[in-house]
């Protein structure tokens, strides 16, 4: 299960690491523009904002996202950063293989033990 492009093992096994980043990531790379609050982005993903909150977080910590404060609310947005989107865009179009998303499913399990 480790025979993926290391760039890509890499982002699965520190940054993308449970399928709420997984949901988030490909919402984002969809929709590249979004600059929205956690409980917006949580609607779009069909999740609970208490939940991805903290995901968000993380993607933040990890460079995938960036948050800004506007009028009181932490407003969250893709990064702008063109070598980290390049990547976002190999993983989500990887993600078209099912062999590939069954080893991302493979390596978040595992991360979670």
């Amino acid at each position: 299960m480790n025979d993926m492009d290391p760039p890509l093992l890499d982002l699965v096994k520190t940054k993308v690491n449970s399928f709420i980043k997984w949901d988030l990531v490909r919402f984002l790379r969809e929709n590249p523009n979004t600059a929205d609050t956690a409980e917006n982005i949580a609607k779009y993903v069909g999740r609970n904002a208490a939940t991805v909150e903290p995901e968000l977080r993380e993607l933040v910590d990890s460079d995938i996202m960036e948050v800004k404060s506007v009028d009181g609310m932490q407003v969250y947005s893709l990064t702008t950063d063109d070598s980290t989107r390049e990547l976002l865009d190999r993983f989500i179009t990887a993600c078209e293989d099912r062999h590939f998303r069954v080893k991302v499913i493979y390596h978040i399990v595992r991360g979670m033990r």
